[in-house]
């Protein structure tokens, strides 16, 4: 793997996030399938294209991207290791031979010069160190008139399941959900920011559209909490709780799920931004 510098990332991914979200892609995926139609849709995939996933996971978005661009190519680009080998199993599983997939930090990585017409993302472009810089490299990989596209988390008092998780608040020390201008998953919510970091990419023809979908937790209030509480973040709260805590924390999460359980499941509002840009001619 070449050069990383979001080593705080890179030691996450590799460690048990990445582990956790291997072991539980259909789950994650579940969670963030409605955002899915929207990002395929904006990005307008075409058959002989050359797609660039950034923050690909376990390449479900590149998998669906590869099959848009039949005649072309899906290129997945992620720190995590773990995430990468499930990714390339399930590509081969489904018999996908136009996939590709790669170990790197895409703000350093040495993409291919207008390598790409299509570069896109769900959820993996919320935690680069200098997000101007890691977008300039992006649009370097693009051809000229190339399309950016990507969804990113919104406020997180529109996400509910921000509102659920703020159960724990009186048991445990609340989420650091980090800042607005620092390298987190809200670090793109505000959409004036976003325009400026990839305007100063350059990238013109920027715009950021709200798109909110059902995200699916759990099969019940019960399944869903442990889900939960099993994320590397909601672990890191409760590290040195004691016992005690540790129940109180999850009878407040299954307090605040209840009102959303159904006979399909647990459903929570997710919002993010749906942004669309392209690197400059």
């Amino acid at each position: 793997m070449h050069q990383i510098v979001n080593t705080g990332q890179a030691q996450a991914w590799n460690g048990y996030e990445g582990r956790h979200w291997t072991e539980h892609q259909d789950r994650w995926n579940a969670v963030n399938a409605g955002f899915n139609e929207p990002l395929l849709r904006a990005a307008g995939i075409r058959e002989h294209d050359r797609v660039l996933d950034i923050g690909c996971g376990a390449g479900q978005i590149t998998r669906l991207a590869a099959r848009q661009a039949a005649q072309g190519s899906a290129s997945g680009l992620d720190l995590s290791g773990p995430m990468l080998e499930r990714a390339t199993a399930r590509a081969q599983e489904e018999g996908l031979g136009n996939v590709t997939f790669e170990q790197g930090d895409a703000q350093v990585h040495p993409l291919p010069s207008a390598g790409f017409d299509v570069a896109l993302s769900r959820f993996g472009i919320m935690f680069f160190a200098d997000p101007v810089v890691a977008f300039a490299n992006i649009g370097r990989a693009l051809r000229p008139g190339g399309r950016l596209t990507f969804v990113c988390m919104a406020d997180p008092r529109r996400n509910e399941w921000v509102q659920v998780l703020s159960a724990m608040n009186s048991h445990v020390p609340a989420p650091d959900l980090g800042a607005a201008d620092a390298p987190g998953m809200f670090s793109l919510a505000d959409p004036e920011r976003i325009h400026g970091v990839l305007t100063e990419a350059g990238f013109a023809e920027v715009s950021a559209e709200p798109v909110e979908t059902p995200t699916l937790w759990g099969r019940d209030a019960a399944d869903a909490a442990d889900f939960m509480l099993a994320s590397g973040p909601s672990r890191s709260f409760l590290a040195g709780a004691g016992a005690e805590a540790a129940d109180q924390v999850r009878m407040s999460l299954l307090h605040a799920l209840r009102p959303h359980e159904a006979a399909d499941g647990v459903r929570l509002r997710g919002s993010a931004w749906l942004v669309t840009a392209t690197r400059e001619r």
